[in-house]
């Protein structure tokens, strides 16, 4: 029977080192972490509900040119003195914000080799406790606590927790995909992991999101992994020989309100939805975009 585990989740890993090649050109010079989502980067979005979960430590993994990402979290203060001077408490307040939601560490993957190998970076950072990874594409409503469903279960569970999406056994070859046990309904036992497997051999279509809750034996079983799926040492394989150690992993299935800003499409579709539901922003917003809607040509129609 798995053991709750006795040390609680203190730390939070975000990798931040990919290039962002579908956003070209936009961050040739500009890390796509920082790309705005309404008025904030994604990636604050990400270090906030680490916070909101308890997690005030937080590591980011970068890479080259990601230097800016350092910058955001870091004090202005000929920025803030400026603000005070022209009295703009609101925008004052929204740059504290982004320094004071927690406490904010950088590593240096040095080699892009693979989320796995960006985790296994944060091992001195994290010791030998449970952490969480937050992948900084994906953007978890507020008004929804996976993260902090996901840290429940492994404090009861021990382990280490995923969490899951059901994308359709036609969209898995996409993801990381799972076997879970029958009988399971939003906490699932995993019995087995594959990276991005052909949608006639996936175990099931329900997909690995970017939320992890780590047990620290993830580090010993990322350095004996091997390079797999496109030559990267990848998660997914790790978790996958902690099952076959017997290590209990489980999974929470979301069904809850989930943006994808690494994709172009999904991206827009994240800041028409945040922003319609702004206070400040969202009524005249919603007032434009039924008038826009309402003029567009119908599916099939010419031109003028």
């Amino acid at each position: 029977m798995p053991t709750p585990s006795a040390r609680p989740t203190r730390k939070a890993v975000i990798p931040v080192a990919g290039m962002g090649t579908r956003f070209l050109p936009a961050t040739k010079a500009v890390p796509k972490e920082l790309l705005p989502v309404v008025d904030r980067p994604a990636l604050q979005y990400i270090v906030e509900e680490a916070a909101r979960a308890g997690l005030g430590e937080v590591l980011m993994v970068t890479g080259r040119n990601k230097a800016a990402i350092e910058d955001f979290f870091d004090r202005h203060p000929e920025l803030e003195t400026a603000l005070e001077k022209k009295g703009d408490a609101a925008r004052l307040a929204a740059v504290h914000e982004s320094t004071e939601v927690a406490q904010v560490h950088f590593v240096r993957q040095g080699e892009a080799r693979g989320l796995g190998h960006a985790v296994l970076q944060a091992a001195a950072f994290v010791g030998d406790e449970p952490f969480a990874v937050l992948l900084g594409d994906d953007i978890i409503d507020a008004r929804d606590h996976l993260l902090e469903q996901m840290l429940q279960v492994q404090a009861e569970h021990g382990g280490s927790v995923v969490a899951l999406l059901d994308v359709g056994r036609e969209n898995i070859d996409k993801y990381g995909a799972v076997a879970v046990e029958p009988g399971g309904t939003d906490v699932v036992s995993i019995t087995g992991l594959v990276e991005k497997p052909p949608v006639d051999e996936a175990p099931s279509s329900l997909a690995i999101i970017g939320r992890y809750v780590l047990a620290p034996e993830v580090f010993d079983a990322l350095r004996g992994t091997s390079p797999g799926r496109g030559g990267e040492i990848q998660l997914t394989d790790a978790l996958a020989t902690l099952v076959e150690r017997g290590e209990p992993v489980h999974g929470v299935v979301f069904s809850g309100r989930r943006y994808d800003t690494g994709d172009r499409l999904d991206y827009l579709k994240a800041v028409v939805q945040l922003a319609s539901e702004r206070d400040d922003l969202g009524p005249g917003f919603r007032a434009w975009l039924a008038e826009f809607v309402a003029d567009l040509p119908t599916a099939g129609a010419s031109e003028a």
